[in-house]
């Protein structure tokens, strides 16, 4: 898991059943799933990761990001975020963390911050700095 911001983490790669213990240990109230189902063969479905994130006492949302980022799905990262904290994933990082930054971006959050946070993270905002 890689820190965003205070609440929010994003998982590098896909993330799997047998992760989601993990994150409950680490104090993860919320997951957040940006990957469409049946984007790559084997990934598990978003009914599944939702089962053993629920089993582990966890909240759930499905926000998938496959093409553009649509303002809906900004909106709808913004308030899973409010729930903090929460653990986005996609398959790299990145479209869960261009949705973490336009949905601060959508609650007035200086672009600056949210470049250099991404950036300490290892993700760089530079394809969506104009969004900002």
């Amino acid at each position: 898991m890689r820190r965003l911001d205070q609440t929010t983490f994003v998982f590098v790669g896909q993330l799997d059943v047998g992760d989601v213990d993990e994150a409950a240990a680490a104090g993860i109230r919320l997951i957040v799933n940006n990957r469409p189902d049946g984007e790559e063969p084997g990934q598990p479905s978003s009914a599944e990761i939702e089962a053993a994130t629920r089993a582990a006492g966890l909240d759930y949302r499905h926000i998938p990001i496959s093409a553009g980022l649509p303002p809906e799905q900004v909106e709808a990262m913004a308030q899973a975020l409010e729930q903090g904290p929460v653990l986005a994933f996609c398959r790299s990082g990145m479209r869960s963390t261009f949705l973490w930054a336009l949905a601060r971006a959508a609650r007035g959050a200086p672009a600056e911050e949210s470049v250099a946070a991404a950036a300490a993270a290892g993700y760089d905002l530079g394809p969506i700095r104009g969004l900002l």
